[in-house]
């Protein structure tokens, strides 16, 4: 199956919450989102009275993501990630404030609501992420995949979509270890919870920034379970306008699928660049990274595929590429079409001959034994007249 979306909610969407932004996908046609949780602030509080013996999960209008709690034998207070860990005095909680889904009741919901639409469920984690520098900045960029893998599971999100992180000083193959590590720990966390979300590494669109199509492929062949999400936009800017033909996007897949299943995952849009690195996403129609050549590849090896528009117009471009991917099918249908005509028309023409050369041979046969026929006869009625003359003439002589 192909699904088209947008990464965020609609522009169009007169509502900001991700059910307005559900309904309106679904509305416009299209069967997949990418919720943006880009940008979220934590608030911390104290546990309160009425609150000990609850969990996260029984709060309303708050999403508690996190809780920390102190231990006397311990020095540093225990981080817990469980929506199901009921809380004790003297415990804090942390909330998301992200203004898309309220509390766990909403995102239960949600998960209902997507299932009846048929819409592919998604979550982007926020931009800036480094999972191979190590110390804070590290361990935030860990939590924030652990957010997204709770709210993913809870709202029936497919894949956490994540950046890596800077190669900052370390060479590409040090980063690359560091890195992996980090990813293949998250797999675990994810794994042991039984999560069904699977963490996808985005191709990124900056030669400074880790994950060039081969690395993120070596990421997702070294840790199993890990996929890839290829933002085509980033790997023709890094390319410096590398996707230009069918045979290149088709390369792009031969490989991909190697790393996964039948199943891709990808980012779409326009998109400027210089020397190899993106500046900016530009709506399609103004980038020279054109839709057609992916949907003719898309279409040749019969590939089920989610496309996430990236472009500033969101929806309008998800709609324009499939729009798009419909005229080619299209036209791809009436050559077939056409191609069958012929090939029938053909057949007519060779059985129609068959026919004119089958009777002509009969007119033939049938003039031959004709002839035939008419030869015997005149032969016999000769025949038969020498005889009659014959006996006329001894009948004569006895006489």
């Amino acid at each position: 199956m192909i699904r088209f979306g947008p990464g965020g909610i609609p522009l169009s969407c007169k509502g900001r919450t991700l059910r307005d932004g559900l309904e309106d996908v679904h509305t416009l046609g299209l069967t997949a989102i990418e919720v943006q949780f880009v940008r979220v602030n934590l608030v911390e509080r104290y546990v309160s009275e009425e609150e000990v013996g609850l969990t996260p999960r029984d709060i309303e209008g708050e999403l508690v993501v996190e809780v920390f709690r102190k231990h006397p034998s311990k020095k540093n207070r225990e981080k817990i990630i469980n929506p199901d860990v009921k809380f004790k005095p003297g415990d804090v909680r942390c909330s998301l404030a992200s203004g898309i889904v309220k509390d766990y009741s909403e995102l239960a919901e949600l998960k209902d609501i997507s299932k009846e639409l048929d819409i592919f469920f998604s979550i982007h984690t926020p931009y800036y992420m480094d999972l191979i520098g190590g110390g804070d900045i590290t361990e935030k960029s860990k939590d924030s995949i652990k957010w997204c893998g709770i709210l993913g599971n809870e709202i029936g999100a497919k894949v956490i979509v994540t950046h890596l992180g800077l190669y900052g000083r370390y060479t590409k193959k040090k980063a690359s270890e560091r890195l992996i590590n980090n990813v293949r720990e998250l797999r675990d966390w994810y794994k042991k919870r039984d999560f069904i979300s699977q963490i996808g590494i985005e191709t990124s669109g900056k030669q400074e920034v880790f994950g060039d199509l081969d690395e993120v492929l070596v990421v997702c062949k070294r840790v199993s379970g890990v996929i890839p999400v290829l933002n085509f936009a980033h790997i023709h800017a890094r390319g410096n306008g590398s996707l230009k033909k069918r045979e290149d996007f088709q390369e792009i897949f031969d490989n991909a699928l190697k790393a996964t299943k039948d199943n891709l995952y990808s980012h779409f849009s326009g998109v400027e660049y210089e020397n190899g690195n993106e500046n900016r996403y530009t709506p399609i129609k103004k980038g020279d990274l054109k839709f057609e050549p992916l949907a003719e590849c898309i279409l040749d090896n019969n590939i089920n595929i989610t496309i996430i528009s990236g472009s500033p117009l969101l929806e309008h471009d998800a709609m324009y590429m499939k729009v798009i991917l419909e005229r080619v099918l299209t036209r791809r249908e009436a050559k077939a079409m056409r191609a069958a005509a012929k090939k029938e028309s053909k057949k007519a023409k060779v059985v129609k001959k068959a026919k004119e050369t089958k009777g002509v041979k009969r007119a033939k046969g049938a003039k031959k034994t004709k002839g035939a026929k008419s030869s015997k006869k005149k032969k016999g009625a000769k025949v038969a007249k020498k005889k009659k003359a014959g006996k006329g003439g001894k009948g004569g002589k006895k006489k």
